[in-house]
């Protein structure tokens, strides 16, 4: 282990080699230098532990080369050695500072401790800067590690998503791109909206479950090619109630679970299942079914080949205040058109948090 090493800085020379006698006696490796030019040369070459300094010396004082030290080396520790019986000027060096004070001439004892008390601050100094660094390097990583699982996190609930979508889509072979489809839409809306960021993947998720209810819904109901009867309808309105029960039940999608039991609520209430009308439905359901609404007109259907976005912008806004929510349609007519069809052909995954992140 390297010797503790003391710079001692006085013009007198006499001086320099007593201190440095005392302290080298204790095991201490001490250099020496006659004022504070030649200290900051020193310096500039050789580290050391502490500064031992006279106070009134030629060419730089001690209380200019704490002033330098404090800004260049600000983790060495000094104490200043004169024999200026003056308390102001020991105040001055303190304020300064100056780990400590010795008068000329002094007892050795007394510069032992004061040596001694320097540099144990030092050590707590030092040691504590350690610590605070290995702290900070200990938060990165477990930051690094938290930030991981996360990911790990997300990806598994998008993961789950997929699997649920797979399972609808082999209920309804239509649903599949429908799905991802208004889920863009819907996405695009909000953002357009100002939806604030941390909305968008509940909102994402119940967009692309909104019909994942129709998985409980009999084949010959839901993929019957003709006009449904009264009783069939009944059953078919059953879906979003059904979805609810499902999606409430998985702990990440349940603040998306209300979105998928309001997503058939319109805006003057004469919607299902539970006819709420206005803000009582919640606004990523309002957004939905403006999305919904494009999409189904946009899309090719058996009984009819697809409309054009501008006819369906205009059924949209005729339909504004009844099923669809006034300031939903506002910003939806004022996007534009081209959007849908760049969003179609490059849908991707919007359901995915590393999507919506992207984005």
């Amino acid at each position: 282990m390297p010797k503790t090493k003391i710079l001692i800085v006085d013009d007198e020379e006499a001086i320099r080699e007593v201190v440095a006698t005392l302290l080298e006696a204790l095991g201490y490796e001490c250099a020496s230098v006659s004022n504070g030019i030649r200290a900051q040369e020193y310096l500039g070459k050789h580290p050391v532990d502490l500064v031992l300094s006279d106070m009134v010396m030629p060419e730089m004082d001690g209380l200019s080369l704490v002033d330098w030290l404090r800004k260049a080396h600000p983790d060495i520790p000094v104490i200043m050695v004169t024999a200026m019986h003056d308390l102001s000027t020991a105040l001055e060096a303190i304020r300064r500072g100056a780990y400590d004070y010795i008068l000329k001439p002094f007892e050795k004892d007394q510069l032992y401790l004061s040596v001694r008390r320097a540099l144990e601050h030092r050590g707590l100094v030092l040691e504590n800067r350690n610590y605070q660094r290995n702290l900070e390097k200990l938060v990165e990583e477990r930051t690094a590690q938290l930030q991981g699982a996360l990911e790990q996190l997300e990806r598994s609930y998008d993961d789950t998503l997929e699997a649920l979508g797979g399972a609808l889509d082999l209920k309804d072979a239509e649903t599949e791109g429908h799905c991802k489809r208004v889920t863009a839409f819907t996405i695009a809306i909000a953002k357009a909206m100002n939806v604030e960021p941390e909305m968008l993947p509940q909102i994402a998720r119940a967009a692309f479950l909104h019909d994942i209810g129709k998985m409980a819904i009999p084949d010959l109901i839901l993929r019957k090619p003709g006009p449904l009867t009264p009783e069939e309808r009944d059953i078919m309105r059953t879906h979003c109630e059904i979805g609810y029960n499902m999606v409430t039940r998985i702990p990440f999608l349940r603040e998306a679970a209300e979105i998928v039991l309001s997503h058939q609520e319109f805006f003057d209430g004469t919607g299902y299942p539970r006819g709420l009308r206005a803000e009582q439905i919640p606004l990523g359901a309002r957004i939905f079914a403006v999305a919904d609404a494009l999409d189904a007109m946009i899309s090719d259907r058996p009984y009819r080949k697809a409309l054009s976005i501008s006819y369906a912008q205009e059924e949209i806004q005729r339909c504004s205040g009844t099923q669809f929510d006034p300031n939903v349609v506002e910003v939806f007519v004022k996007m534009q058109s081209s959007l849908w069809t760049e969003l179609r052909e490059n849908i991707g995954t919007p359901y995915r948090l590393s999507q919506l992140k992207a984005v």
